[in-house]
């Protein structure tokens, strides 16, 4: 497979090109940790905020732009976590992965995204439509442990 660059939203291969962060902070009423779920009604699903780049955008910015879109909230980018590769409507797609603490912001509701969750890990987990989500997930507190 061709390594993406960072001018444009495909692959050489026709890869579309995305990026996100699993989204977490400490819970406010007992500094236990939270991950942010989003849900889109297009897909009825719940994932991780994360979204297609613009052309010439850089992954980073990219994944900090969709998290403040999809959630409202800015936040602080972490360790990089495995990128998932799949196949969304017949097309390769790569999306580029960040943990990401929440910092300010608070959630409007869109078409895109119409409800977020702040959950425990086991919850999230458990909330997660796509395994790949939860592998995600087990990357982050993988990352926040060892940090």
């Amino acid at each position: 497979m061709e390594a993406a660059d960072e001018s444009g939203l495909l692959m050489g291969d026709g890869t579309v090109r995305a990026a996100g962060c699993v989204l977490w902070r400490r819970a406010p009423y007992d500094e236990g940790l939270e991950i942010c779920l989003v849900h889109r009604p297009k897909y009825d699903d719940w994932s991780h905020p994360k979204g297609k780049l613009k052309r010439g955008e850089d992954t980073l910015a990219g994944a900090l732009r969709e998290v403040l879109e999809e959630t409202g909230h800015a936040c602080v980018p972490g360790a990089r976590l495995p990128t998932a590769r799949y196949f969304a409507n017949g097309r390769p797609k790569q999306v580029t992965y960040w943990a990401a603490e929440a910092t300010t912001g608070s959630f409007t509701p869109s078409e895109e995204v119409d409800r977020i969750l702040w959950l425990p890990p086991a919850a999230a987990r458990n909330r997660l439509t796509q395994p790949r989500d939860r592998q995600l997930l087990d990357a982050l507190l993988d990352a926040l442990h060892s940090a």
